[in-house]
């Protein structure tokens, strides 16, 4: 009865809807239209069900998909071949997003928020487990925490198996792996990379489930206990994924002080996007933090080689078999996100040309063993990366006009506004609403521009030639011990920007003059504010490459535990931590000083017991002392990763604050104030302290 309704309901909609999208309208009535639409979407949005929210997805998507078809039929007549050219190709970019706006709709309209499930009690029901860490060419200081922390999972030791997969084939990693008593596999090639190296491990190990942690990627001690039950309840279960958390800045929070203030650039995809996934049984393997059955990835002959996106690809290949898949929104273990924009861009190209590998060479589209909803989630993910040409042609449009006098939409400014300010003011606003704790409004464009100019070669050549490129490892653990301007990155961002400085310039001065030069004010004005929309996300997205500092080699984590200080007089005294890292500790200064008394140990105050760990003073200054860890063994360094790193509550962190779509957009132009601001200072800086420029110009 229920689906003779939901039809029903389908059949009476769809008329409605296609007089919607279809009916033209002069500019006044759209105007009317329009905003009639947007004050019933505000409305709505006092209700914050989730009935509520689809009813505003389906009028958003209407109102979209009235512009387009308005583009498609009214638009799109030219003067020139040029302006046909490019007026074409702004409307593909259109059309692009448009798309992309749609899927995304159907990817995190209904997502799936899973609860952990209970262990059986019975121990002997509980599968056994191999922890694959990979390696190739990380430092051991990056590697050493995240092996430790994998010992310090709780789970029977006769089930679980650690194992460190060293591509790099290093004699200091086989002594660390024999002293921390794990096991240790290298090959003799390095042949499909990461891939390659899960699958020769795979051979050698027989654990009924194969859980991998990248190298930096430390786990929390109920990793094992949040995530394996699922696997007893459902035999078809094959791969459970959990978030990558970054304890760490990415370059975006630490280059920008806005950024910090926000939720991070993959905090969309680790919450709504990965959970809507779930929800069509699509998630996605992200080669990190997640558990996979063994017996599925025999099925399907291993961990896939045919791209550089091992992970996705892999985790697609099994659904086609009918396996199951699963995500659980709990951040379960953290890493290092890249140190530098450079390495940003390089990591993210790599994932681009890798989506645009599996699109060639195993498009979801076709093929047997998924479902439709499947099959959308992954077109949505490849065409995703896809953003670079589209990215650039929005930027760059209105110097069409601006410099070139080249009309590429064929209407007047008065119907080009009526008809995209309801489409632009109602999506944004439901994606405000709907995603708005996971992405701040217009960031989006902040991230995007930031790849554009550096995806549309590597794209359109993996799209014509998917076997061009080779798999690359990301740095990780670097340091910077002066800040610079990466020009390199965003040499052709600055191009663009000053090419848009030209273009308002230009435009500002025909506005003022339209009489002499004949032109429609309307249209000039239309142009520069886009124009100058372009200007501000492109400056706060060359923002981003001013690079600051970096010379803490270990992250710090707030956390209060009560230690013991030991000076050398052998007086102790209490006190409680600041904050920690594997490097060092910030404590409360104790109430009675010692300041002629040298601290040379503390001792950490657990439930579990004590931990000793010997200690240098580096200052102490406003109620702070701050400690340096001295040399410590490895069995006392595992023991103070599972107080750090291992902690089953130590990277859940609250619910970000409610998106505010203009507070959002302000942010951006406090960015780019921001940009120019320390600019001046620093040249200033270095104009009063040459000796200062010549160190800064020799470390660059």
């Amino acid at each position: 009865m229920n689906k003779v309704l939901y039809y029903l309901l389908l059949l009476i909609l769809f008329p409605v809807a296609a007089v919607i999208v279809i009916v033209p309208m002069d500019s006044q009535k759209q105007y009317i239209f329009g905003l009639i639409s947007i004050a019933i979407l505000f409305v709505l949005g006092f209700n914050k069900s989730r009935k509520t929210s689809m009813v505003m997805v389906f009028l958003s998507a209407l109102m979209s998909t009235r512009y387009i078809y308005w583009r498609a039929t009214e638009t799109l007549a030219f003067n020139s071949e040029i302006e046909a050219i490019l007026g074409v190709g702004l409307f593909i970019a259109e059309l692009y997003v448009w798309g992309i706006l749609i899927l995304g709709y159907l990817q995190t309209s209904w997502p799936l928020k899973r609860t952990i499930e209970p262990m059986p009690d019975d121990v002997s029901l509980w599968p056994t487990v191999d922890i694959y860490v990979p390696s190739y060419n990380e430092s051991l200081d990056v590697v050493r925490d995240t092996v430790l922390a994998a010992q310090c999972i709780d789970y029977p030791r006769d089930k679980l198996k650690i194992y460190l997969l060293d591509d790099g084939k290093r004699s200091e990693f086989a002594v660390f792996a024999a002293d921390a008593g794990v096991g240790y596999i290298t090959r003799d090639d390095n042949r499909h990379a990461k891939a390659g190296n899960l699958n020769h491990a795979m051979r050698i190990t027989k654990g009924e489930l194969i859980t991998v942690f990248d190298c930096d990627h430390v786990a929390t001690r109920a990793f094992l206990q949040a995530t394996v039950a699922p696997f007893l309840k459902d035999p078809m279960l094959a791969l459970l994924q959990t978030p990558h958390y970054f304890y760490s800045p990415d370059p975006f929070e630490r280059n920008l002080k806005a950024a910090r203030e926000i939720p991070n650039e993959g905090a969309l995809f680790y919450g709504p996007v990965q959970q809507g996934n779930d929800n069509w049984n699509a998630t996605f393997f992200c080669g990190s933090c997640a558990v996979i059955r063994r017996s599925a990835l025999e099925e399907i002959g291993g961990f896939a080689t045919e791209t550089v996106t091992e992970d996705a690809h892999t985790a697609l290949k099994m659904q086609r078999r009918g396996w199951k898949s699963a995500f659980l929104s709990l951040p379960l273990a953290a890493g290092l996100a890249t140190e530098r924009l450079g390495l940003h861009v390089i990591q993210r190209t790599r994932w681009a040309r890798g989506m645009t590998q599996i699109f060639r060479v195993d498009n979801p589209l076709f093929g047997r063993g998924l479902k439709w909803q499947q099959r959308l989630c992954y077109l949505n993910a490849m065409l995703h990366f896809q953003f670079g040409i589209p990215r650039v042609i929005f930027l760059t449009a209105p110097l069409a006009y601006l410099l070139f006098n080249l009309n590429i939409i064929h209407s007047s400014a008065n119907l080009i506004f009526a008809y995209v300010l309801p489409h632009l003011v109602m999506s944004l606003y439901v994606n405000s609403r709907m995603n708005g704790r996971f992405r701040a409004t217009f960031w989006g464009e902040i991230y995007e521009t930031v790849m554009a100019f550096h995806l549309v070669i590597p794209t359109l050549l993996t799209m014509i030639s998917p076997k061009h490129g080779k798999f690359n490892v990301t740095d990780k653990g670097g340091l910077l011990d002066v800040g610079f301007f990466d020009f390199n990155i965003v040499r052709p961002h600055v191009i663009c920007a000053m090419l848009l400085l030209i273009g308002v310039a230009s435009g500002v001065v025909r506005a003022v003059a339209h009489d002499y030069f004949g032109v429609d004010p309307y249209v000039i004005a239309l142009n520069v504010g886009w124009a100058l929309f372009s200007l501000v996300i492109l400056m706060a997205a060359i923002a981003v490459a001013r690079e600051t500092k970096q010379t803490r080699k270990t992250i710090r984590i707030d956390v209060k535990i009560p230690l013991v200080l030991h000076y050398a007089s052998g007086i102790s005294s209490r006190s409680t931590t600041v904050n920690l890292s594997m490097g060092g500790a910030q404590i409360a200064a104790p109430d009675s000083r010692h300041e002629d008394d040298a601290i040379e140990a503390i001792d950490l105050m657990l439930q579990t017991g004590a931990i000793s760990i010997p200690v240098s003073i580096i200052g102490a200054e406003n109620g702070v002392v701050r400690l340096k860890f001295d040399e410590i063994p490895l069995s006392r360094r595992r023991e103070l990763v599972r107080v750090v790193l291992s902690r089953a509550d130590a990277w859940i962190k609250p619910e970000g604050p409610k998106d505010r779509p203009l507070r959002s957009l302000l942010t951006i132009i406090r960015t780019v104030f921001e940009l120019f601001w320390l600019t001046w200072k620093d040249r200033r800086a270095k104009k009063h302290h040459p000796a200062a420029k010549v160190e800064e110009d020799s470390v660059v």
